[in-house]
């Protein structure tokens, strides 16, 4: 007899893909930067201009002369706060249903929509 495969719920994360952030722990503490992408399966997003590393590239024919090139890596989550453009502070991310039913991020600082 076959068991069945539970479902497993894919994790959510109090950032999205566009959103500024500051990064609060590691060597890049005190940076910010716009979210790149965002990998909830492995709880990482990666940030412009943070966490950037060297990789060693053969040429191509999109890159013909190969190289070192610097890009970002992704950095855990958890190491970063959403920045609230309002009230230019750092902020943990609050959720508001309006009237008609939509549901909007708010910064727990500010009170304001982000």
């Amino acid at each position: 007899m076959a068991k069945k495969a539970k479902a497993i719920a894919k994790p959510k994360l109090h950032v999205r893909k566009g959103d500024t952030v500051l990064v609060i722990t590691g060597k890049n503490a005190g940076k910010r930067g716009k979210v790149l992408s965002v990998i909830p399966d492995r709880s990482r997003v990666v940030v412009e201009g943070v966490n950037v590393v060297k990789r060693h590239a053969k040429p191509t024919q999109r890159l013909p002369q190969g190289g070192i090139m610097e890009k970002e890596a992704p950095i855990h989550s958890s190491n970063v706060m959403l920045y609230c453009g309002k009230c230019n502070k750092p902020t943990r991310v609050g959720k508001k249903i309006l009237e008609d039913g939509e549901k909007v991020r708010i910064c727990k600082k500010c009170g304001e929509n982000i």
